[in-house]
């Protein structure tokens, strides 16, 4: 099937109007034209796409699927023009990169400045994402690169294993729990908490492990960065889970003590995820080995 782009704006429109009078207009097409349009699409496709009624349009069922597969196509070309035009500009690359909480936070901001730095022609899109959206953008080619950690569904993409992230409960020095050596999650419930602002990864997960317990978390105070959990977390606020690689880095300053959690889904291991890995351009690759020797650096 062969679809213009000026179809597809159009089956949007009409879709999002439900009303093929009123995206016609927007699209500056008459009518007639709007209409002849719509048809077509419905005669490649081979299905309705719109019930007509007396006051609009309405989407079939494959009429939905049509609609989803529309917009990814619209968007795609959207950010192909915008790619284009910042070529124009004297950009040399563009990678887009989905990452879990943990990435975006802690260690791609120490990567991040020397690879731009070493490639000042190259802009990173970099999203936050939750770890089970992550592989179907880059799935779909949203993204160039992902990086998840923990067991999940990987869609069948390349995956490339790059370190263990290992969670732990923080709290202050003062605080009753500071003595122990290792504590069960479940054992922290009761206690005031300091998390990560809602939508987060990191707190999306404790939330769903609290709710698989029936539980709840206390949360006394949700923030944006790890160092504002721990200096409310040295302050007395409340206890915390967090990566123990942020923890460890604010550990002296702000008189933290780290707790091993015995849970087993504590300990996560971390992977970039690639469509193809060969396929990328040279400069995503390298962004991709990047971070992988930054890890076997400090290993």
């Amino acid at each position: 099937m062969h679809f213009d782009l000026t179809d597809l704006r159009l089956f949007v429109l009409a879709a999002e109007e439900g009303n093929l009078t009123r995206a016609a207009a927007r699209q500056h097409l008459s009518l007639a034209a709007a209409s002849a349009r719509i048809k077509a699409l419905e005669s490649q496709s081979g299905l309705p796409l719109f019930l007509r009624e007396a006051r609009g349009v309405r989407l079939t069922p494959p009429g939905e699927a049509f609609l989803h597969h529309a917009r990814g196509v619209l968007r795609q070309a959207d950010r192909l023009r915008a790619d284009l035009l910042e070529y124009n500009d004297g950009l040399g690359g563009h990678v887009r990169v989905f990452a879990n909480t943990t990435a975006v936070t802690d260690f791609l901001p120490e990567i991040l400045p020397a690879f731009l730095a070493a490639h000042p022609r190259v802009n990173v899109d970099l999203q936050e994402k939750p770890n089970a959206d992550i592989p179907r953008g880059v799935l779909d080619g949203r993204a160039d690169i992902g990086i998840v950690a923990g067991p999940l569904d990987t869609l069948g993409l390349r995956t490339i294993h790059f370190s263990t992230d290992r969670l732990v409960l923080v709290t202050s020095r003062r605080h009753r729990l500071a003595r122990r050596k290792r504590i069960t999650f479940a054992e922290t419930l009761q206690e005031d908490a300091v998390g990560m602002q809602e939508g987060s990864t990191l707190q999306a997960f404790l939330d769903g492990v609290t709710q698989q317990m029936g539980q709840r978390l206390k949360l006394r105070v949700q923030l944006s960065s790890f160092e504002a959990m721990c200096r409310m977390i040295g302050a007395g606020v409340g206890v915390g889970v967090m990566p123990e690689s942020a923890a460890r880095r604010n550990q002296a300053a702000m008189q933290l003590a780290l707790i091993e959690l015995t849970d087993a889904w504590s300990v996560r291991e971390r992977y970039i995820l690639v469509r193809d890995r060969e396929a990328l351009p040279t400069f995503a690759r390298e962004l991709v080995d990047e971070v992988c020797r930054h890890y076997a650096t400090s290993a």
